[in-house]
């Protein structure tokens, strides 16, 4: 059996659907920000998260010397931002492009659905993208936070509002 290349690997592990977030940290010109779909919780004793970012993000080098970072659950109406914060725009452009502020010492969007504060725990290398694990500050969520922006196969997409909440419950 023939490794995979490349491309089947990419298209097998996008049908994994993904929130999507902004990992972000202030740097001394302002707030510096990457979208990010590879984020979850890591551990709940300590509380953890774990973020995974590309070597060539210039987001990865704010994030190591800042020391902190934070990340803003996107919901599906902030598709826009999703799509901004993912380019090599500037970083003046994307954050005004949105309403943010500082949570202690680091940017998040205003209106995202969640936010976390973290200080980084340890970089680790992997692959072509580091592994960022980082000890949990701060927590916020809305009383009614909306649906989230999900990315799957390639596209950002929403959940199924039709879909009945009951189906599937194990």
């Amino acid at each position: 059996m023939a490794a995979p290349d490349r491309n089947e690997f990419r298209q097998t592990v996008g049908l994994l659907p993904t929130g999507v977030t902004v990992v972000s940290a202030f740097q001394d010109a302002g707030p510096a920000g990457a979208t990010a779909s590879a984020v979850c919780s890591l551990s709940l004793e300590p509380m953890m998260m774990l973020v995974c970012l590309d070597l060539g993000s210039r987001s990865l080098e704010v994030v190591r010397e800042a020391g902190r970072f934070g990340i803003s659950v996107l919901g599906e109406g902030q598709r826009a931002s999703a799509e901004l914060f993912a380019t090599k725009a500037e970083q003046e452009e994307k954050w005004g492009s949105v309403r943010w502020r500082d949570r202690l010492g680091v940017p998040i969007i205003e209106g995202s659905l969640a936010r976390v504060v973290c200080d980084v725990a340890e970089i680790i290398p992997g692959g072509d993208h580091v592994i960022v694990t980082g000890e949990v500050l701060e927590v916020e969520a809305d009383d009614e936070p909306g649906e989230p922006l999900i990315y799957h196969g390639g596209l950002f997409r929403r959940l199924d509002a039709e879909a009945d909440p009951g189906a599937g419950e194990f």
